[in-house]
């Protein structure tokens, strides 16, 4: 497993929170450190969001432990039905990612048996360890999702064309192939997590600039080729080689293959302000992507075996499509960036 910062900085927290709480003399410092480590989040704004919802649950929890504490004592059965209560009205107020932390408070609350002063102590300490958590967050090496985004974009991609380039002619280990590809299967479900973390900040943006969502679109489009070359990968492994083929097949689809891998590269470039729109790529590798989906369909998928083959050229036709969609955005963000830049220098001779 490698050492990343996240590591770093749940350390730094919890390190942190046991020394403000040592500063201020509260005993069992311990509960502050376990806030920390349950506050750190991948993000600025799940960083801050997981401190209002949690400053709400532990007050909750705290209040419900020490009327349980007080009514019904410290026995395990009590201490269950207030943690069932708490968890029932968390739930209803959707600060479920809230719910450990705040049921360990609620727990150690009720240990003395309601006692006030010592329910007081443990809400400190709560909020201790999650502002060091919070602090730490923003301070040391802050979280910067959208670069972090990019960069696995390119990473990923480089695994994926590896795989692909290589699926038809089955030079690789059977092995190696088996570990790149859960590799690839794991970093992508990685994409999707933070993909999800900015779909979430947007929905709760009540005034998401034009350009953030704009954004949004490109990051899922990018995604989703990613997620439409990996499916070219399982057709590929599932159908491709129980298929009765000739090797002027094989040729064709990895020749198939290697012009999909190909633009997808250039699409990247376009991203990275290297290359020119270009509609006359776009549409001649539409048409022969549909050329060569009529061909096996027409050709080989009416011998037998050939539906196998149908399904595979229908998921790199799939793909094709998605890298078409992607193609489009490319081409729209560089006419935009290039409108923009003609409009400032106009502006810029005009001021002369």
């Amino acid at each position: 497993m490698a050492f990343g910062a996240r590591m770093f900085k749940t350390g730094l927290a919890v390190t942190l929170a046991l020394y403000l709480a040592m500063l201020f003399e509260f005993k069992s410092p311990v509960v502050a450190a376990i806030a920390s480590i349950f506050a750190m989040q991948p993000s600025i704004y799940r960083s801050w969001r997981y401190f209002l919802d949690q400053l709400q649950t532990s007050t909750l929890g705290a209040v419900l432990a020490m009327l349980g504490g007080f009514f019904l004592s410290n026995q395990p059965i009590s201490v269950g039905l207030v943690c069932i209560l708490v968890i029932m009205i968390c739930m209803k107020l959707k600060m479920g990612e809230t719910l450990g932390l705040t049921l360990v408070t609620v727990i150690s609350v009720m240990e003395a048996s309601g006692q006030w002063d010592f329910a007081l102590n443990r809400f400190i300490l709560t909020i201790i360890g999650i502002i060091s958590a919070f602090l730490i967050n923003i301070l040391v090496f802050p979280p910067k999702p959208k670069e972090q985004y990019i960069t696995r974009i390119h990473v990923v991609f480089g695994k994926m064309s590896l795989l692909l380039r290589t699926a038809i002619s089955h030079e690789m280990k059977d092995s190696v192939y088996r570990a790149e590809k859960k590799e690839l299967e794991t970093a992508i479900k990685s994409l999707s997590d933070k993909y999800n973390l900015f779909e979430e900040e947007q929905k709760k943006l009540k005034r998401a600039k034009y350009s953030q969502a704009r954004q949004l679109v490109v990051y899922k489009q990018l995604l989703q080729s990613l997620r439409k070359g990996y499916e070219v990968l399982d057709a590929v492994e599932n159908h491709y080689f129980q298929a009765e083929r000739s090797p002027e097949i094989d040729e064709q689809f990895d020749q198939n293959l290697e012009r999909l891998m190909k633009y997808h590269e250039h699409i990247f470039w376009k991203f990275e302000d290297k290359l020119k729109p270009n509609e006359t790529e776009a549409e001649t590798m539409a048409e022969s992507n549909e050329e060569f989906l009529e061909r096996v369909m027409c050709g080989p998928g009416a011998q037998p075996g050939g539906l196998r083959l149908a399904v595979v050229a229908a998921a790199m036709y799939d793909y094709g499509y998605q890298l078409d969609r992607l193609n489009r955005v490319a081409d729209h963000i560089s006419r935009v960036v290039e409108d923009k830049e003609q409009e400032e220098a106009l502006f810029s001779w005009l001021r002369k």
